[in-house]
Order: C-alpha cells, then structure tokens, then sequence
C-alpha cells in the first residue's frame, strides 16, 4: 500500500517529522511518501494561508494519482482542500482533524482541542460541527505559539502545551485530548505518559483510517458530490490546473 501524507506548508523539517511519525504507525507493508508542495505559505496560521496553500496540495493529489498513490493524508488540522481533494483522488483521502476526532470519540465520551495560535479556535470548532463531533468536544484550546514555534529546538512548546492539555482535563473535564496542529505529532506520546490520559494525533489516525478504507477495498464514491469535476478551462496562474 502506498500512502501519501501532504503537508501543505512548505516547512520541510516539519514535513520530514511529520513522514517519521507516521511510519511508526503505519504497517511494515505500507509504503508512506511524505511531501510539502512546490509552493504556499511556510505555516498555516489564518483563513488566507487556508486558502493560498490549496492550489499547491491539490497539485501534489494530481501528482499521486499519476503515480499509483492509494490514499492521501492531509496533514494539517484545518483540513484544507479536503472535499476538493476527494473530487480529483480514487483513494480515500482523510484530514487529521476529522481522523483525530473521530478517534478520540472511540476513546473517550468526551475531547479537547488543544492547538496553536487564538485566532484558530473558532476554525477548529467549524470542523467540528461540520464533522458531527461539536457534542463530544468540551473546548478548544490554543496555546499561543506559533506553528513554527514546534520547529525550534530551543522552544518550550513541549511544556506549555503539556500544561495545557492538563488543564483541559481538570477545567474541561475533557476523557482524553486532540493535539490540533501535524507539527505536534511527535510530542503525542510523551504528553499521553505526562498526564496520564490518551492524546490523539491526526496523523497516525489517518494514516490508520486510511490503510483501513483501503484493506476494505473502499474507495473515494464518483457519484454525486464526489464525482470528478466537470472538465472547463482554467486561466490565468490556474492554468496548469485545467482537467
């Protein structure tokens, strides 16, 4: 099986942390190809970097649908692209906020969102009301660093956001935890141990639900919404894009 996890920021070094974790996870059989695209914003951090970065991940499907890829990863806690993404893959393609909070649901009757920056909660909490996940999340909860703050190897992005999940516990009463950025994947285990409670990555869940969907012999439905687009004309920067 081959796996394809995009980053859609254009931060390598996360990128190749991100590919890491998730082959820890993933079945010795499952193939995973970690990429950021040849362009878009170096974090995503606002509705506009949502946005700018799109073009560049769906670039990156087109490209693993011309190479055999079976499913898709979208690594980034907006889920961005996700439904567009869909349109244009055979495979399944799974965002981490939608995989981790499914999960979470699994293990818990109740979740916190622990995140990055303030101006991303309300974001994080559309997803999950459009996901049908707003009745098991207690809060969101941001703790004001930067993405590129999970960078820094002289950050305490570790602690801060182990205190944060601990107070989600006790003040929200939350069962267990949704780290809400990829950049925080590799510090999903030691906070688990921290605070004595499950903490969901998003991308070992999708990759998980992805290798699933594909042992189901499942794929994206090209009926209806799904289908492929409509082939037209694209112009301008768009050209290449055109179908």
């Amino acid at each position: 099986m081959k796996i394809k996890i995009i980053n859609p920021n254009t931060t390598w070094s996360m990128t190749e942390k991100i590919g890491a974790c998730a082959r820890m996870v993933a079945a010795t059989t499952t193939e995973i190809i970690a990429v950021s695209p040849s362009m878009g914003p170096v974090s995503i951090e606002s509705h506009y970097d949502e946005a700018m970065c799109v073009p560049g991940l769906l670039e990156e499907i087109r490209a693993g649908e011309a190479c055999g890829v079976d499913g898709y990863v979208i690594a980034c806690f907006g889920d961005p692209g996700l439904y567009a993404a869909r349109e244009i893959a055979r495979g399944p393609v799974i965002g981490i906020a939608e995989a981790a909070m499914h999960t979470a649901s699994f293990v818990g009757a109740s979740f916190s969102v622990v995140t990055t920056l303030s101006r991303t909660c309300g974001m994080a909490w559309h997803l999950a009301e459009r996901y049908g996940m707003q009745r098991f999340c207690r809060n969101v909860r941001a703790c004001d660093l930067n993405v590129l703050d999970l960078e820094r190897k002289d950050s305490n992005a570790l602690r801060v956001i182990t205190e944060e999940c601990r107070r989600a516990l006790i003040q929200d009463k939350a069962d267990c935890i949704v780290l809400g950025c990829a950049g925080m994947t590799d510090l999903c285990r030691e906070i688990s141990r921290d605070i004595d409670a499950p903490v969901i990555d998003g991308v070992g869940a999708a990759v998980r639900t992805v290798e699933g969907i594909v042992q189901l012999g499942l794929r994206t439905s090209k009926r209806g919404e799904w289908a492929y687009p409509p082939s037209k004309e694209y112009t301008g920067m768009l050209q290449g894009f055109s179908r």
